[in-house]
């Protein structure tokens, strides 16, 4: 049991989809599941020998579970397309689905890239995921932050993956809005209130985190705009949280 299946979840990715295809060449599947992309993505990709499986979006783990459901193979690579597997972490990949042991996934660290240029501090020093799984072992939970719920022991790879994440200020901005009216929506379900806590200290209160305690300093101006925009993701949580209670009155 070695095959592999590698799952990108896709929304108007024409500028990374290739290079995120390339890069888990080395999979026996490779499924592409697109949430209606208006851009060139579904054209690229169609380039490839790849499965493409268009999904509306509802929830980040609900689209990598269905994903998960419709792959060949019980070994499971999850990327994101901003993602890029390195040769290093390859050779882990192979490795471990030949010899798992007792694991039933893995974490691995990624790199993380802030307007083309390499992040090391602000919390991303410490950035793990599990990307390599076995699904009759592992499944996705959360809206936004998706967790993967496991029944087994989970490895960690020496190696790190590159992540390209964010192109530009603007870009970065849009995806914090983006997960910001996801988990806005989250909350609003669980019947969460907000207060001036969540609006005034709150938001301060990330960018310190980011900015001081977890060294976002020591990047510079990146680090700066970091923390300022994680600082911003928090605030438009709360803010959109506070509109939908209203209309709710």
């Amino acid at each position: 049991m070695t095959k592999i299946t590698a799952i990108i979840p896709t929304l108007n990715e024409e500028i990374h989809i290739s290079n995120a295809i390339k890069s888990v060449s080395f999979a026996d599947e490779i499924i592409v599941i697109d949430s209606y992309s208006s851009d060139k993505t579904i054209a690229i990709a169609e380039k490839f020998n790849v499965k493409i499986i268009k999904r509306k979006f509802d929830d980040f783990s609900s689209q990598k579970n269905f994903a998960i459901s419709q792959a060949k193979h019980s070994w499971i690579y999850i990327l994101d397309a901003d993602e890029r597997v390195t040769p290093e972490v390859e050779l882990e990949i192979l490795e471990a689905v030949k010899n798992p042991k007792d694991f039933v996934g893995f974490y691995v660290k990624r790199r993380f890239y802030f307007f083309s240029k390499p992040v090391n501090f602000g919390g991303f020093q410490r950035d793990k995921v599990v990307r390599l799984f076995l699904k009759e072992h592992c499944t996705y939970s959360g809206f936004v932050h998706e967790r993967i719920l496991t029944n087994g022991k989970l490895g960690f790879f020496n190696h790190k993956i590159d992540h390209f994440s964010y192109r530009n200020y603007d870009h970065y901005i849009s995806k914090m809005n983006h997960y910001a009216n996801i988990r806005a929506h989250e909350l609003h379900q669980k019947g969460k209130k907000v207060t001036v806590f969540h609006l005034m200290i709150k938001p301060p209160a990330r960018f310190f985190i980011h900015f001081v305690i977890r060294l976002g300093f020591l990047d510079g101006f990146s680090g700066f705009i970091f923390a300022k925009a994680q600082a911003y993701g928090v605030y438009s949580r709360y803010a959109k949280l506070r509109l939908l209670n209203q209309n709710n009155l």
